[in-house]
């Protein structure tokens, strides 16, 4: 390290810069997975990117183990397995099922099963500076890798009209820093560092380009997306209880019919007294005057033929 600084000032110097500006890339994702965090869901967003970024910086601790005075590559590559590696655990955390299991088969294929191949073979088919070129060419051919792998992502958003899945901090830092270990090294002389930061770069400012383009264009459906919306549609659909209406009116005149057919018992009037029973026996007051004007008209027409 101390040679490093005293034979590289300025090489010391960007590989410092790089260093700050690499880890703030680490964590220009944060909000994305602050977002997955709290909606419980990864969103479309995919595990590639990290997965593979994870397996590139493990690559570069080795390659700086075997090779002298690159402590900052250790230092900001550890940095990043550590970060990295939260980030796959959070998406794991919350993806489907589908894309747990596609992760947890890439991290078994190639940062186990690759880089323990990579391992073996370095130390068994080389040795000194053989091995030390052959894992650099590894590590040229895996960075690339990790500057490819957004490709799935900048293909997304040509096809959607939109940067939803693209954020412009992180294309913006990516660039920076593939510019700063570029120059880190080309002074310090190391082509396996400086090679791959030139694709990099070049990625970096595709990204850019298609956000300024794209990030107030009109978002596209996609027909699959519309389908989806459909199928959840018609499961909702399939999955709810039937509703029950009560016409509380039927109920009311059920009610009252029942009400009305209800049978009340009849009281029962007293019996009737003697003076009542008379007066039903006797003739009314009516018949009484009838009788008498009979009577009289009688007794004049016996008075009149007496006369005659």
């Amino acid at each position: 390290m101390a040679g490093l600084s005293l034979d590289h000032p300025l090489a010391f110097t960007f590989g410092l810069l790089g260093n700050i500006i690499s880890f703030m890339t680490y964590l220009a994702p944060l909000p994305t997975f602050y977002r997955i965090f709290k909606s419980k869901s990864t969103e479309g967003f995919q595990s590639v990117p990290y997965v593979v970024a994870l397996f590139s910086a493990m690559l570069w601790i080795y390659y700086a183990l075997l090779k002298s005075n690159e402590f900052l590559l250790i230092t900001v590559n550890a940095a990043g397995c550590v970060i990295e590696t939260i980030y796959i655990v959070i998406y794991l955390a919350y993806s489907p099922k589908k894309a747990k299991l596609f992760t947890a088969m890439i991290l078994l294929l190639l940062n186990v099963g690759v880089f323990g191949l990579i391992l073996l073979l370095t130390m068994l088919l080389s040795a000194g500076e053989k091995r030390v070129v052959l894992l650099g060419w590894v590590c040229v051919g895996f960075a690339v890798s990790v500057f490819v792998a957004p490709l799935s992502i900048i293909r997304k958003v040509v096809v959607t009209r939109s940067v939803e899945f693209m954020p412009f901090f992180l294309s913006l830092s990516l660039t920076v820093s593939a510019v700063v270990w570029f120059l880190y090294g080309l002074l310090i002389k190391d082509k396996y560092v400086a090679l791959p930061n030139v694709i990099g770069f070049t990625f970096g400012v595709i990204q850019m380009g298609l956000y300024a383009f794209y990030r107030n264009a009109k978002p596209r459906v996609l027909a699959k997306d519309v389908a989806d919306e459909k199928a959840t549609a018609a499961v909702d659909d399939t999955l709810k209880v039937p509703e029950h209406v009560v016409t509380i009116a039927k109920l009311e005149e059920q009610a009252v019919q029942i009400k009305n057919n209800e049978v009340h018992p009849v009281e029962s009037s007293p019996p009737p007294t003697e003076e009542a029973k008379q007066e039903d026996d006797g003739p009314s007051a009516d018949e009484e005057v009838g009788k008498v004007a009979d009577k009289g008209s009688n007794s004049t027409e016996q008075v009149q033929m007496i006369h005659a």
